[in-house]
C-alpha cells in the first residue's frame, strides 16, 4: 500500500485540529465556569453591601456560554504580549472586548425577553445591557483571565 505525503499531512492536520478543538473547548468552559464563579462572588458581595446577611447570589445558566467567550483573551494576550503593550493598554482593549460581547449579548437576549440583566436604572447604562461604570471590574476581569491563562505553572490550561 502506498501512502501518500499529501494524505500523511491532511491525516496529521486533522488530527492536530481535532486536538486543538478539545482544548478550547475545555477552556471555554474554564471560563464558563470562572465566569460562574466571578459573577456569584461579585452579586454576594453586592447583596452584602446592601446588608443582606445571606449574601444572596444571582446569575443565569446564560451567562455560562458568555464568559466561556472569554477563551479569546488568551490568544490575544499573547500577540499584546508580543508586542510589548503594557498592562494598561492590554487590560483597556480587554475591557472593550467584554463591553462588545455584553451588548451583543444582552441585546440579543433581550430582544427574545430572556436577558438576565437589566441595567436600564443605572447612572451610565447603554440601552440597559451594559454599565460604564463597570469599566474597572471588566478591566481587572480581562487580566484575571489573562494571568490565569499565562501562570508559567498551569500547563493544565496549555494545549
Amino acid at each position: 500500500m502506498i501512502f501518500h505525503y499529501n494524505t500523511f499531512i491532511y491525516l496529521l492536520h486533522k488530527i492536530l485540529s481535532f486536538c486543538h478543538n478539545i482544548f478550547m473547548i475545555k477552556k471555554f468552559l474554564i471560563c464558563g465556569l470562572t465566569g460562574w464563579c466571578m459573577e456569584v462572588f461579585w452579586t454576594g458581595m453586592g447583596s452584602a453591601i446592601k446588608k443582606d446577611k445571606k449574601m444572596t447570589s444571582i446569575t443565569s445558566i446564560w451567562m455560562f456560554p458568555i464568559y466561556g467567550c472569554a477563551v479569546v483573551i488568551e490568544p490575544l494576550s499573547r500577540v499584546l504580549k508580543k508586542r510589548n503593550t503594557n498592562i494598561v493598554k492590554r487590560g483597556t482593549i480587554y475591557a472593550l472586548m467584554i463591553f462588545a460581547t455584553e451588548y451583543l449579548s444582552g441585546s440579543f437576549l433581550k430582544k427574545r425577553e430572556c436577558c438576565p440583566w437589566d441595567y436600564s436604572k443605572a447612572k451610565f447604562n447603554i440601552k440597559g445591557v451594559i454599565r460604564l461604570d463597570y469599566f474597572p471590574a471588566w478591566f481587572a476581569a480581562g487580566l484575571f483571565y489573562e494571568k490565569m491563562f499565562t501562570r508559567k505553572n498551569n500547563t493544565s490550561l496549555r494545549k
